[in-house]
């Protein structure tokens, strides 16, 4: 008897919630379903932002296929482009010596890419780059017309002469905030003539 009241009871209460959903005057709180993104677009918008990468530089050698070879020979695999590592305890020795070989380990995003000999020498012929594209722009060739600062310029007006201490903006002080630049810029505080 006490299941059938809570049964009822249940009901009751749901009916009661549909009810107020309904006939709410609030704004509709109904998430939309979002396009669902997939690895690729998460690698492209990674790739598109240029820092913060968590890995090192690397400059592929000359004889990356020799090296490679020889790693095979070591091991007994053979040394076929075509050749599967199907088995994950030899695709874990394999890339483990070649790991000691180059200096350079495969990313864990990665591993399940390399299934062959051949994506391996691939993978350790591409060069790893990992400046800032806007510390890559220090060293590239520009035309005469652009020119970027790289350093930016604080105004402080015991020490700018150009507009003999006036600016444009009086009560607006300027802070410096990081640490890394307080030995480099020297900040102002405004004088304020009402708190």
């Amino acid at each position: 008897m006490s299941l059938c009241k809570n049964i009822q009871h249940f009901v009751q209460k749901n009916i009661q919630w549909n009810m107020k959903l309904a006939y709410s005057t609030a704004p509709s709180k109904k998430s939309h379903a979002e396009p669902q993104r997939n690895i690729a677009d998460v690698g492209k918008s990674l790739a598109s932002k240029g820092f913060l990468r968590s890995h090192k530089p690397y400059n592929p050698p000359a004889n990356v296929a020799e090296k490679v070879r020889e790693i095979c020979s070591n091991l007994q695999i053979s040394y076929a482009d075509q050749y599967k590592l199907s088995n994950l305890e030899e695709k874990f020795t394999f890339l483990n010596a070649c790991f000691q070989g180059f200096q350079h380990s495969v990313p864990n995003s990665q591993v399940h890419e390399l299934q062959s000999i051949g994506d391996v020498v691939q993978f350790y012929k591409t060069p790893v780059n990992t400046t800032v594209p806007y510390d890559a722009l220090k060293t590239a060739t520009l035309p005469e017309n652009l020119h970027i600062q790289y350093d930016y310029v604080r105004f402080n007006p015991e020490t700018d002469t150009k507009f003999k201490g006036q600016t444009a903006f009086p009560k607006s002080s300027t802070l410096v905030t990081g640490l890394r630049y307080r030995g480099k810029y020297e900040g102002h505080e405004a004088k304020r003539s009402w708190p």
